[in-house]
């Protein structure tokens, strides 16, 4: 939970970036081994991967602005800063970057989600224990054995205050889901990309109701994660469906 792993002069390694960083490795090399065994173009799932890590960044960012809008308005450099991204956005300005580009260069979306679902799953656990160090979505107050205690100035409650670690459920259950849908890929291909989107979308929905950090938003008695999440699972479940049905059919 020490974020400031090493500094050297005004340079400091912080151990959120390197944590994002392996995420992304990690999910790179897993998506060209993934497309080589199943036959995906792999020059395609490299440019694939660029642009949804563009798109879902920008859009994470965009998110997190808008959820504390007002802040943003009156202190603009606060918000644009290195801190504050909403992972909802990311895997909406993902998928939708990834879909246009398809669509541009006449590829099949869902052949190449289905097959680099499992890397989004991992690059989210991996990101989560970055959180995790940062002290960011931190969970509600606890006094149990499970508590963790962030230290001051981190981005958590403070040494004062245990919470429970959050950040590592979500870890953990990323890297399940993950493991999940490289089974998944063997047996049902077709369902990968719809199973983590009712996954993820189920398992994020449960864990907002222990999330402490009060800065997510609201959209009514719904936090904006849980808000967005239903959606996300209708599109996961009319995935699925009609994928079903279009198997019956044949």
């Amino acid at each position: 939970m020490y974020n400031d792993w090493l500094t050297i002069g005004n340079f400091t390694i912080h151990g959120y970036g390197v944590m994002i960083a392996i995420g992304i490795m990690t999910a790179y090399f897993m998506g060209d081994k993934l497309g080589k065994k199943y036959g995906l173009n792999t020059d395609e799932i490299d440019t694939i991967i660029f642009l949804v890590l563009v798109g879902g960044f920008a859009c994470a960012k965009l998110l997190y602005c808008l959820t504390v809008f007002d802040q943003f308005i009156s202190d603009p450099l606060s918000v644009l800063g290195s801190g504050g991204w909403v992972v909802y956005g990311g895997i909406i300005g993902g998928l939708l970057t990834g879909w246009f580009y398809c669509r541009y260069k006449k590829l099949n979306f869902m052949d190449y989600f289905n097959v680099l679902a499992p890397c989004v799953a991992v690059a989210q656990g991996f990101g989560r224990i970055g959180c995790f160090f940062a002290g960011c979505c931190y969970g509600i107050e606890t006094h149990t054995a499970l508590d963790v205690h962030f230290p001051d100035g981190s981005l958590g409650p403070g040494s004062a205050t245990g919470a429970l670690p959050t950040q590592l459920i979500m870890s953990a259950g990323n890297f399940l889901i993950c493991w999940y849908l490289l089974k998944n890929l063997e047996k049902d291909r077709d369902n990968t990309a719809a199973k983590y989107l009712i996954l993820y979308s189920a398992g994020r929905f449960m864990i907002e109701f222990v999330r402490g950090d009060a800065a997510r938003g609201h959209i009514g008695f719904l936090s904006t994660s849980q808000f967005i999440a239903i959606f996300i699972f209708i599109l996961g479940v009319i995935l699925l469906m009609k994928n079903r049905q279009k198997t019956t059919i044949l």
